[in-house]
């Protein structure tokens, strides 16, 4: 006799957390179920790891800002939109937005990045928004990198989110791509302020690009890391 064991996966309705028992980090475009406003506009698998990134920091306490998650693909190229705030609980994306990268970083598309003070190189992995502030880019919003060797120089770099006359359609036409920050994510003018007043204050954000295996070297997905361990590669 032969017995056939059936597996089948459910996800969560809406308002519940993700709980992943496969790989987190496994394209799977079902998450576009609970957010449909995202399909076609980010990858499913990136979606997927920010939101158990957001899971697990809040279960660590360093996520006071419930459901408020901001995701920045930096697969896409700066002529797109490619940050996006969503309502985790409620699966809504509340705002989308062009986002320039740093001009170490690349040109319409970044491709490199860095941790180190001077680079002018963006920084990748999760971060949780702080005290807003008027400093030389207007009002602006502190971040704090979560991932040791890979954005935990974010506050001596001074690496905050502000607007900027380089971020607009305009300057696309004209130069086609956008203009570069000193490695900061830098907003357009017309949006800056909201964005920074809808996610403030403890918020999870969290930026992606999958050319330098991140979740690899990620210090949350692999903790072994940040305890006993160096993170080498291009994350110095």
């Amino acid at each position: 006799m032969v017995f056939v064991l059936c597996f089948v996966l459910v996800f969560p309705v809406q308002g519940q957390s993700l709980s992943f028992n496969v790989n987190p980090f496994k394209k799977n475009s079902s998450v576009f179920s609970r957010f449909p406003e995202l399909s076609g506009r980010i990858s499913s698998s990136v979606l997927t790891m920010a939101i158990e990134g957001y899971r697990l920091l809040k279960e660590q306490g360093k996520v006071s800002r419930d459901g408020v998650l901001t995701v920045i693909d930096f697969n896409r190229p700066s002529v797109d939109e490619r940050l996006f705030v969503i309502d985790v609980n409620r699966g809504q994306l509340l705002y989308s937005a062009l986002v320039a990268h740093g001009s170490g970083s690349g040109e319409n598309y970044a491709d490199s990045f860095s941790n180190v003070p001077g680079s002018r190189q963006s920084s990748l992995g999760f971060y949780t928004t702080g005290e807003t502030y008027d400093g030389k880019n207007g009002y602006s919003l502190k971040l704090q990198g979560m991932e040791r060797g890979i954005n935990d120089n974010a506050e001596s770099r001074s690496i905050v989110i502000h607007g900027a006359n380089y971020v607009s359609y305009d300057f696309i036409k004209r130069y086609g791509r956008l203009g570069r920050s000193e490695g900061c994510p830098a907003l357009s003018f017309d949006c800056f302020q909201q964005v920074i007043d809808l996610i403030k204050g403890g918020s999870c954000l969290f930026i992606y690009h999958d050319g330098q295996e991140y979740a690899a070297k990620s210090t949350l997905f692999v903790p072994d890391l940040a305890r006993n361990k160096p993170v080498s590669g291009k994350f110095s």
